[in-house]
């Protein structure tokens, strides 16, 4: 029987690194997977577009449901155990899409396949907060989430190769492949120290309490969650908007083509994680207010300056702006929340915060076909641009922020 990997070893912290890289790169490429399959799905079920987008909203709330439950088993009976199968709900029900017979039967798994994904960043974000020192948890969330950006460009690259080809269903069956990977990485991984440290010293009293219930069991602590949450559907607001709409309306506004379309989407992605990388050197090394301050400011003027971007490349170059700041502080997410919460709720928190996140602003392009319908281009921006202002004031009013920077900590010593 092969030995359990250690925290002790040295081979661990790049281990546990790696597998939530991996999982958040796989729940990527399968949301990827499916907006480049909708259109075939559409044509192949002869459903309208509402019933279309009624897949991602059933897999968001798939991915809502099982982050809880799933976060919540995982802080109770470790997260590896948890992280390493859970997968396996994924892989099945992403697998059975392939040979799906009507629209039901696909509503039903990609539910499923939600559930399965839906505790892959929180309880990653959990495992590499209590693995990595706090001085240097900016940078690792950094290539974690550039790990999902990875996993979103190698789903357009195998759609391009397999979609013209063997349709929709191969596309499907392709995507479980990562799993087995994930799996292997994770087999043998113990858990970590700092889960054992807790759950030795968990009491009676705590035990009989619920683990959600502890995310609102005080006023600060209830402020935290809500204004955390408020943050992170903002930030997913933000990516949806971005990534959905926009292609479309540079077609119909500016007039690019299909492949300059293309060209965009790619752009933005690299400076989407150009920022990823950026913001994590910047989080580490003076602390989250000023980091997300500056982020968040910034945000809110590229999505307002970039309305006035006329020729194909301002087009390009400004997506790739505004998309390092958009989605650039994502990288610090999952730092900030696993600092604010002890470890026997850290998972948790992760999949709470992050999934009702998703959850709500994942119906911001409804909101934007609406105003793009009835108002245009400028005001879709401004409404965006409000967006990241109440995110900044919501960053604000939290008190007490763990994750000061280096640069603080060094003027606190001296």
């Amino acid at each position: 029987m092969t030995e359990k990997i250690h925290q002790q070893d040295k081979s661990y912290s790049n281990k546990i690194l790696a597998s939530s890289m991996l999982g958040f790169g796989l729940e990527n490429m399968d949301i990827m997977f499916l907006a480049f399959a909708l259109s075939s799905i559409i044509n192949e079920f002869h459903i309208s577009s509402a019933e279309a987008g009624l897949i991602a909203s059933i897999t968001n709330f798939g991915m809502l449901f099982g982050g809880i439950i799933f976060g919540v088993l995982a802080d109770k009976y470790g997260r590896i155990r948890i992280f390493t199968y859970t997968i396996f709900i994924f892989a099945i029900a992403t697998a059975l899409l392939s040979v799906s017979s009507n629209i039901y039967m696909v509503y039903i798994l990609r539910f499923i396949a939600g559930m399965g994904g839906g505790g892959e960043f929180g309880i990653g974000m959990a495992l590499v907060a209590e693995v990595f020192k706090k001085q240097r948890l900016g940078r690792v969330s950094s290539v974690v989430a550039i790990g999902g950006q990875v996993g979103a460009l190698i789903a357009a690259l195998l759609a391009a190769a397999i979609l013209p080809h063997l349709g929709w269903r191969a596309l499907f069956l392709i995507g479980v492949v990562p799993v087995i990977l994930a799996f292997y990485i994770r087999r043998n991984l113990d858990e970590t120290e700092s889960w054992k440290q807790a759950k030795a010293n968990r009491t009676l009293e705590k035990k009989n309490q619920s683990p959600i219930g502890l995310l609102f069991n005080t006023k600060h602590m209830a402020h935290t969650t809500i204004a955390l949450t408020i943050m992170s559907s903002v930030q997913v607001a933000g990516y949806f908007g971005l990534m959905n709409w926009l292609p479309s309306i540079l077609q119909k506004q500016h007039g690019l083509s299909v492949s300059n379309s293309s060209l965009w989407t790619i752009s933005t992605i690299v400076g989407m994680s150009l920022g990823m990388f950026a913001f994590g050197q910047i989080l580490d090394r003076f602390g989250a207010k000023l980091s997300y301050t500056i982020f968040l400011i910034a945000s809110a003027a590229s999505v307002f300056i970039y309305v006035f971007a006329q020729s194909a490349v301002a087009l390009l170059i400004g997506g790739a702006f505004v998309g390092f700041f958009v989605n650039g502080m994502f990288a610090g997410y999952g730092a900030v929340i696993s600092s604010y919460y002890p470890t026997h709720i850290r998972s948790t928190a992760n999949n709470v915060v992050f999934n009702i996140g998703r959850a709500l602003g994942g119906l911001s392009p409804i909101a934007i076909g609406y105003l793009m319908d009835h108002y245009g281009m400028s005001t879709t921006m401004i409404f965006l641009a409000c967006l990241y202002m109440i995110s900044l004031v919501m960053m604000l009013s939290l008190r007490n922020m763990p994750l000061k920077g280096r640069k603080a900590m060094r003027t606190n010593q001296a």
